[in-house]
């Protein structure tokens, strides 16, 4: 075994990895480190050499990787969750792609005096905008919900839309290649052939994969590597019948089998999507180690006229065609007309036919892939670095704090919720009890039926809007898990959480809640007040009410009202900055605060509440802040 190529793939896979960890730490997209490291371990250094490394394998390697990659990403794209997009969605996959397409093939003909036949596939390759780099780039920017919908859903379908297109247009290329001129009968076969044989064979091992997993003939154990198995073999036996149809076929592939009824995928997308996070991290540092940096210098001007045309002028001018009649304000339009990224299907996309055109002679084929890196670094430097400032400016970023994801959507966390709906602040409650989910949204209630720890939630919770967490389940466990989990999304100033008594020693689990969170101030509403009791509040018929503090009424007066009859829970000031009464944190509103309590009435309260010690403006120790 040769110890050096042990040696690289190690490295590369190290380095894919620290990526992705610092990406997510900085909050950047992960493809900018990745994209640094391959440069620097490739024309920079030296030290990587892909084609010496994988040799004749390099291009199947590749080839590979970008049909797992299509694959996964067709496995989200469900039929019923798009017709409830709005019209302009639809808008872009049709009239905006070819509004792309045909600006960009252009543009790069006049600028770069590209072939013709160059300049039309590197315009079909770049309709994509990627997914892998617009999801982080929306956790980090925080736009408004119609805005983050249309961004995500044209991430998901046009990446192998996108890839579609360029295989056909590739097929046509070839076709008039290998021919010697354009001959229209060979190119419309050639064109024909290719859909058929990816639509035919896509759906054909769709549907036969999707029996054996409805009828569960096939082990569970089986299921990820079997689809794997599926994957490649269709793959190859596509591009065996008709070149370069195999990525259609996958892509064809995993829409089948993501909207065939009764069939299960949760766990192959699960697995598909490990897969594809180290495959996508592997595959930039490899085709970045591929650029030639004097390649570069040949693009000369005409490369970064042409990444301000794009980003300027084409996607702008599809943008607003395509919202024509919609109800996006100008803002939104604006905020959506800046952010298209282009990710790693176009690149590898790229590197896959620019080999293949290279080998066939084609002229300046060379440069494609460098031009491709070129467009990719632009938009995900400048939009990454940029877009959050622009969404603000714009005023259709959520505000900060203004959004709460509630884990648990019981009676207790839909008291309070509503509370903070009924002030402006927005919730989304989440449940793996349909029963309290159905009950929420019978109220209204955006929610989420799942359990928010899972792998299901880190793929399909929406966090956009969200800016803080309260984990308000009768488990402590799993609030602790939440807010472990949560603290990394939202900052460890912003988890919360109620005290549970389950356990014979109430002190212990309190104890145990917060060594596990390691914030005490994090405990919501006093050390006393456990969701036990605050279900047992609500059941007995308590209700939540605000009252304005103003220069003749204050808080200690409040309390001083109310007694052992209230249970504050937050109080917010007249810009709507909102804090939480919690166990250790001196809470003192002032004038002009509102604040929501839980409060009892005085025939609820038993004889050892109503004789309880006097409220002389400070709050017992043991339940609410003093």
């Amino acid at each position: 075994m040769n110890q050096e190529a042990v040696m690289a793939l190690s490295v590369i896979g190290i380095i894919a990895i620290v990526c992705q960890w610092l990406a997510w730490w900085i909050k950047l997209p992960a493809i900018v480190l990745l994209l640094i490291a391959g440069i620097i371990l490739g024309p920079v250094t030296g030290w990587l050499d892909p084609e010496g490394l994988f040799g004749d394998l390099l291009f199947p390697t590749v080839s590979l990787a970008v049909a797992v990659i299509l694959f996964e990403g067709s496995l989200t794209l469900k039929f019923e969750e798009i017709r409830g997009l709005q019209k302009v969605v639809r808008n872009i996959l049709t009239l905006g792609v070819l509004i792309t397409w045909s600006a960009i093939a252009v543009a790069t003909h006049i600028l770069l005096d590209f072939p013709w036949a160059l300049a039309i596939l590197f315009g079909a390759i770049m309709v994509v905008t990627g997914p892998t780099v617009i999801v982080p780039m929306l956790r980090t920017v925080r736009p408004n919900a119609k805005i983050s919908n249309v961004l995500r859903w044209e991430g998901i379908v046009i990446d192998p839309l996108g890839a579609i297109l360029a295989v056909l247009v590739f097929e046509v290329l070839l076709s008039i290649q290998l021919q010697g001129h354009a001959e229209v009968g060979h190119t419309l076969y050639m064109f024909a052939k290719t859909i058929a044989v990816g639509l035919v064979i896509g759906a054909t091992a769709g549907y036969g994969f999707g029996l054996l997993l409805r009828r569960h003939l096939l082990p569970e154990y089986l299921h990820n590597v079997a689809a794997l198995a599926l994957v490649f073999g269709t793959f190859a036996v596509s591009n065996e019948i008709s070149e370069e149809s195999g990525l259609l076929t996958v892509t064809v592939l995993g829409i089948w089998l993501a909207n065939m009824k009764n069939v299960q995928v949760e766990n192959i997308l699960d697995f598909k999507e490990d897969l594809s996070i180290f495959l996508i991290s592997g595959l930039f540092i490899l085709l970045a180690a591929r650029l030639n940096l004097d390649s570069f210098t040949q693009l000369g001007l005409g490369a970064v006229i042409l990444f301000l045309f794009i980003q300027f002028v084409v996607r702008p001018v599809k943008v607003f065609l395509c919202s024509i009649g919609s109800d996006l304000t100008w803002q939104e339009k604006a905020m959506i007309s800046w952010i298209g990224p282009r990710g790693i299907v176009a690149a590898a996309v790229t590197a896959l036919f620019a080999l293949r055109l290279q080998d066939i002679g084609y002229d300046k084929a060379d440069l494609l892939v460098p031009l491709s890196f070129a467009i990719i670094i632009g938009t995900v430097l400048v939009q990454g670095a940029t877009a959050k400032f622009i969404a603000k400016r714009l005023g259709v970023a959520e505000p900060d704090d203004s959004g709460f994801l509630i884990v648990g959507a019981n009676s207790v966390a839909r008291v309070v919720a509503q509370a903070l709906n009924d002030n402006g602040f927005r919730t989304r409650l989440t449940d793996g009890s349909w029963s309290n989910v159905k009950e929420a949204r019978m109220k209204g209630m955006d929610t989420y039926y799942g359990n928010a720890v899972s792998e299901h939630a880190d793929r399909h919770l929406d966090l956009i809007g969200l800016g803080q967490i309260l984990a308000l389940t009768p488990q402590s466990e799993l609030n602790a898990l939440a807010c472990m989990r949560y603290k990394s999304e939202f900052g460890s100033n912003r988890v919360y959480f109620l005290s549970t008594d389950k356990e014979k020693d109430k002190e212990r689990s309190i104890v145990k809640s917060r060594k596990a969170i390691s914030h005490d101030s994090h405990v919501l509403f006093g050390n006393e007040i456990t969701y036990a009791k605050m279900a047992s509040l609500i059941s007995k018929g308590a209700k939540i009410k605000q009252t304005k503090l103003t220069e003749n009424f204050s808080f200690a007066d409040y309390l001083r009202e109310h007694g052992r009859r209230v249970t504050p829970l937050f109080a917010f000031n007249p810009r709507k900055r909102l804090r939480f009464f919690t166990a250790a944190e001196s809470l003192q509103p002032e004038m002009g605060w509102t604040i929501v309590a839980l409060v009892q009435d005085e025939g609820d309260l038993t004889p050892a509440e109503m004789s309880g010690p006097e409220v002389d403006g400070s709050l017992d120790e043991n339940r609410l802040p003093s």
